[in-house]
This record gives C-alpha cells, sequence and structure tokens, in this order.
C-alpha cells in the first residue's frame, strides 16, 4: 500500500540496489494518492500482462511503437552493436519517417535518404552509414544481446555464444541443450526458444543476414586449466577497460563478476577499490593488485 506521497525507509539491498523497507504510516497526513497500475500500454493501447510471479507489468504487443523505438535504442546502444551516431533523436527521425520498422531496417537505410531528415547533415549522413558497414561483423554475444531477448544479459549471451559458436548452430538447439550452459537455466532457454521460434524473429534474422550482417563464430569456452571455474570481480581504476580484463579470463574458462560472495576466488583491485575490496577481505577472499594479476596470467599461461 505504497501511495503517491508517502514517506519510506530505504536501504541499500546489495551495496547498492535501493530497496523499500517499508512505509511510514505515522507520517501520512491525507493528502497522499493511492496508485493504481495500468491495464492499458499508454503507448499503443494495448491490454498489459503481468507474468506469474512477476513484478513488472508488460505490454506483449509486438507492433508497440514505444517497444519498437526502445528496441532499437538499445540494438545500437554500447555493449551491443556499438553503433556510432544512432541515439535516441535519429531513431525517433527514422521511425517518424517511415524509414525503419525493426533493426535489420537500419542496415538498408542510404546516405540519400538520411540527408532528406531534419538537420542532417552530408558528413554526418557518411558517418552514420560507415557506422552501420563496420558493425555487420560484430562478436556473436554482442548479437545476441542486441536482439533484446528476455533474460539475455551480456554475461548470458556471452555463455550462449561460447557453447553454441554460431548463430545456425544456436537456431537449431533444443530449449533442453541452452538450459543445460551452467549459469543460463531453464527460464532464459525458455525465452532465447521462444524468441527464436516466433515468425517475425526469424524475418529479422533472415533480414540481417540479407543486409550482410555475419555475426562471427565465438571461440569455445575452455573446458580445462587451471582458471576453468574460477570467479573474478574487477574493481576500482584500472589500467585497461574493466570489459577487456573480464574478457581476458572469459577466454581462458573463468567467469567475471560484478559483485563479491563467498564464491568469489579473487578480487583484482585499481587505484580507490572501494567496499568491494573491504568485503573480499572480510570473507577472505584473494585480493590482488593489478600487477599481481598480469603476474597470475603469465604463470598460469607459462
Amino acid at each position: 500500500d505504497i501511495r503517491v506521497g508517502d514517506k519510506v525507509v530505504i536501504r541499500k539491498a546489495g551495496e547498492i540496489i535501493p530497496e523499500v523497507v517499508k512505509v511510514l504510516l505515522d507520517e501520512r497526513d491525507g493528502s497522499e494518492k493511492e496508485f493504481h497500475f495500468p491495464e492499458e500500454c499508454p503507448a499503443c493501447g494495448a491490454k498489459v500482462v503481468r507474468p506469474e510471479g512477476e513484478v513488472v507489468i508488460r505490454c506483449v504487443n509486438a507492433e508497440c511503437p514505444a517497444q519498437r523505438e526502445r528496441l532499437l535504442e538499445h540494438f545500437v546502444s554500447r555493449g551491443a552493436m556499438d553503433i556510432d551516431g544512432v541515439g535516441e533523436k535519429l531513431i525517433e527521425q527514422l521511425v517518424a519517417a517511415g524509414l525503419i520498422e525493426d533493426v535489420a531496417d537500419l542496415f538498408r537505410l542510404t546516405k540519400e535518404q538520411l540527408l532528406e531528415l531534419e538537420r542532417m547533415a552530408e558528413k554526418s549522413a557518411q558517418n552514420v552509414i560507415t557506422a552501420l558497414e563496420k558493425s555487420k561483423n560484430p562478436p556473436l554475444a554482442r548479437l545476441l544481446f542486441a536482439l533484446g531477448i528476455r533474460h539475455v544479459g551480456t554475461q548470458t549471451a556471452e555463455l550462449i555464444a561460447a557453447r553454441f559458436g554460431s548463430l545456425e548452430n544456436l537456431q537449431s538447439a533444443a530449449q533442453e541443450d541452452i538450459a543445460t550452459i551452467p549459469d543460463v537455466g531453464p527460464v532464459a532457454a525458455q525465452a532465447v526458444r521462444e524468441w527464436l521460434d516466433e515468425e517475425h524473429n526469424q524475418k529479422v534474422l533472415s533480414k540481417l543476414a540479407a543486409a550482410g550482417v555475419h555475426p562471427q563464430t565465438a571461440e569455445p569456452a575452455k573446458t580445462d586449466g587451471p582458471f576453468v571455474g574460477k570467479s573474478f570481480v574487477f574493481t576500482g581504476s584500472l589500467s585497461k577497460p574493466r570489459p577487456e580484463m573480464e574478457a581476458q579470463v572469459k577466454a581462458l574458462g573463468a567467469k567475471a563478476s560484478g559483485s563479491v560472495s563467498k564464491k568469489t576466488d579473487y578480487v583484482v583491485v585499481g587505484a580507490d577499490p572501494g567496499s568491494k575490496a573491504q568485503k573480499a577481505e572480510e570473507l577472505g577472499v584473494k585480493v590482488l593488485s593489478e600487477e599481481e594479476f598480469v603476474e597470475l596470467l603469465g604463470s598460469l599461461n607459462s
């Protein structure tokens, strides 16, 4: 019974996530308003649903214009396809002009079409076309994440890519095969299989291939070696981008996590590491400086 205008007690859950603990009922003055969850999508008017066991309320209309724009924004974002020069404003213009309906349409754009848009200069249009062309051979994991499949974040996408190697292998995989991947499980496996089986999505994948988008074959995950199954957490200011260092250990069969737990094997710290280093020490987890991490890599690979 949280109401608009309530005062609440909040704590940091999991070190960072704000969690509402309780409502301060004694602080209410009568001006608070009850909250009524929407029954229709405000963008397309379709009935919304709340899946059993979940908190979130969703619009399930595949043609919802708001969902289409958000998916396009996600697809081009950093960490996904990482297409420079294609942002929220440009996507709004492209959708409004009827130039794109799905992510595959991005790769059919021409410079001439872009130049017809408001405030689009010659150089900017060419930069967009160049960026789209450069993005046509992404790592398989990036494409899987970019497609916006429910329950498939960057780490799950990497695990799936390492297991199946190619998009073709994944398309022919049974749900049970996907579910056997450690740390993927049945919920994500079902979401992936259902996404792949949906006719609209199959057409999008075909259009992407026809437009020249071909993901790189993923290297299979290592199944033996001293790093296999180990868990790393990187924290603080490091000399290399954190994703790059995480990729190093993942290539050796290890896992990279964002939080420290009893299951963590190593915490690699840079400057100003913060609470994660402190928690590692409290839990007895091995803490390495960046130099010690490099030495460890060298000793295990020699």
